[in-house]
């Protein structure tokens, strides 16, 4: 399509600022990005779009505008909604570079240009499958009877009889086709080894589709499914690889016409719209995990943190009648080299890995709320309160079925360099054990952490069982970890025969309870708070802490 098409069509909101000589440069796709240099995302041709946060001073905008001239772009829309205009030194930087630039209303989103553009230029290049690309347009409708991935499917099963899928990075079915001669299911199996050959795959490197060929079926020598990325764009791979979905498609697209690969392509850019619709949808229950997840590590009173989780609760369970118990899953994705931010990805891993695979759509994660802190994510994961005693409902996650599900896909992705650990909780029933929920999550995910592996989980009923962390320690680090904890102790009780190392064991051994561990011992509770209170002073730690309860343990087990 040509540029000044896009002004034949008033709903797109844009109005021309410069470079009106320009306007018969051909548009082959389109790009949303704020990144400060975006180079090598663009091949050329593209209608860039932008909402200017890039721009930090005037200067700015000159060495914006050079690299798009550089790259061959076909023009810049700029938004309007984050400095209210378009500044004048952006202009000026097009008019110098001879780029066009368009101003993009307010009230027009980013996604609908996308759709029209990518719509234009698919029907254009694809010729009589144009009609196909035009209907595409149901994918962005909303109201009762929907939209989404299903629509494109859909049209791909009956204009063009291929059969596909929309897959999360773990292989859970997003959308499939609807058609009542769609044929068989996606088995879970089957879709869990295509995420991984697609995660293999895009870790090398190579431009999708990516083409696998799974042995059985019907079809002599296997059938083959070619895979299609729906990525977010601009950013570095790993940021994304591990939450982006895959479209699936049942045939061989080293056999097909450019127009039919294109058309593909645009398939995915409609699909991510789409994805990111919903990515947008989550945002209200990620405020309130972080708002919980604060509350939390500052210590706030029960009461406040109790008067959230009542807030949270409608919106995660709605029409729930009582409150649920809730549960705590932490996840930290790690890189060698550092330098790519896992706290992100390990956020959306998290919202996809908790949700029953069994489960159909996207809607299911709509009941989880994940926050992130640094290179950690931290999921609050509601449990409807169960109907009578025993109910397997209240039992919640369980660390094993998690790692089960993902460990395949998620362990190729993640390819040499990469590591995914989890941390799961026992369920709490109250606003005062969210504190503890946490602090045993965390510590079962060092437990995973301990564990070889790219993809480790651990859950709280393995905190009991700390002799499956010392066959990782070596002798010397296991010396000098009791030797800093233990001698102090045992110097002090030669002294004075104080018998703190005894009080030790047999306070953890009680779980913390003052009085049973007083009885156990024949002691007055004043005088073992004295003895605790001297074994935390000579060592700097505090046994109401879960963290310093568990080196204290570990110590012990390995002296």
């Amino acid at each position: 399509m040509r540029l000044r098409a896009l002004l034949d069509t008033p709903t797109l909101g844009l109005r021309l600022l410069g470079g009106e000589d320009e306007l018969d440069r051909t548009v082959r796709g389109v790009m949303t990005t704020d990144l400060r240099d975006p180079s090598r995302y663009l091949s050329g041709g593209e209608l860039v779009l932008t909402g200017l946060a890039w721009r930090r001073e005037p200067d700015d905008s000159e060495r914006f505008v050079r690299i798009l001239a550089t790259a061959g772009v076909a023009g810049l829309a700029a938004g309007e909604a984050e400095l209210g205009s378009v500044p004048d030194d952006l202009v000026q930087a097009c008019l110098r570079h001879r780029l066009p630039l368009f101003s993009v209303v307010e009230d027009v989103s980013f996604a609908s240009i996308t759709e029209h553009v990518v719509r234009q230029v698919s029907s254009e290049r694809a010729g009589d499958l144009a009609a196909v690309v035009d209907r595409h347009r149901r994918l962005m409708t909303s109201g009762p009877t929907g939209g989404g991935p299903e629509v494109v499917l859909d049209l791909l099963g009956s204009d063009l009889d291929l059969r596909a899928w929309v897959l999360s990075p773990t292989g859970r079915q997003i959308a499939g086709s609807t058609l009542a001669d769609a044929g068989p299911p996606l088995s879970g199996e089957l879709a869990a080894r295509l995420a991984g050959e697609h995660l293999a795959a895009a870790r090398t490197g190579r431009r999708g589709p990516h083409r696998v060929t799974i042995e059985g079926g019907d079809a002599p020598g296997g059938t083959t499914f070619s895979l299609f990325p729906v990525r977010h764009e601009g950013r570095d791979l790993r940021q994304t690889l591990l939450s982006d979905w895959l479209l699936a498609v049942e045939a061989d697209a080293g056999d097909w016409s450019a127009e039919r690969l294109d058309l593909l392509h645009g398939v995915t850019q409609l699909i991510s719209v789409e994805r990111d619709r919903r990515d947008a949808a989550r945002t209200v229950r990620r405020r309130l995990a972080q708002e919980v997840l604060e509350l939390v590590q500052t210590g706030a009173p029960p009461a406040e943190i109790a008067a959230r989780l009542r807030v949270a609760a409608p919106v995660l369970l709605p029409g729930l009648g009582a409150a649920p118990h809730w549960q705590i899953v932490v996840a930290r994705v790690e890189w060698e080299d550092g330098d790519v931010p896992g706290g992100p990805v390990a956020q959306t891993l998290l919202e996809e890995m908790l949700v029953d695979p069994g489960t159909f759509g996207p809607e299911p994660s709509d009941r989880i709320a994940v926050a992130h802190i640094g290179d950690e994510a931290v999921a609050l994961v509601p449990l409807p309160v169960p109907d009578e005693p025993g109910d397997p409902s209240a039992t919640g996650l369980h660390a094993g079925e998690l790692l089960s599900v993902v460990q395949e896909p998620l362990g190729r992705g993640l390819a040499d360099d990469g590591r995914l650990t989890v941390g799961v909780s026992a369920a709490v029933h109250s606003a005062e054990g969210l504190r503890g929920a946490l602090e045993e999550a965390r510590h079962a995910r060092r437990v995973a952490a301990a564990r070889p592996g790219r993809v480790c989980a651990a859950g709280h009923e393995e905190l009991a069982s700390h002799v499956l962390l010392l066959p990782f320690v070596p002798d010397d680090v296991r010396r000098a970890f009791t030797a800093r904890l233990l001698d102090p102790l045992r110097d002090y009780d030669r002294k004075h025969r104080a018998e703190l190392i005894p009080t030790l064991e047999a306070f953890l051994d009680c779980d913390g309870s003052w009085t049973r561990c007083a009885a156990r011992l024949h002691l007055h509770v004043n005088t073992l708070r004295y003895r605790v209170g001297r074994i935390e002073q000579l060592t700097g730690r505090d046994l109401s802490r879960l963290e310093d309860k568990l080196d204290f343990f570990l110590a012990l087990r390995m002296s």
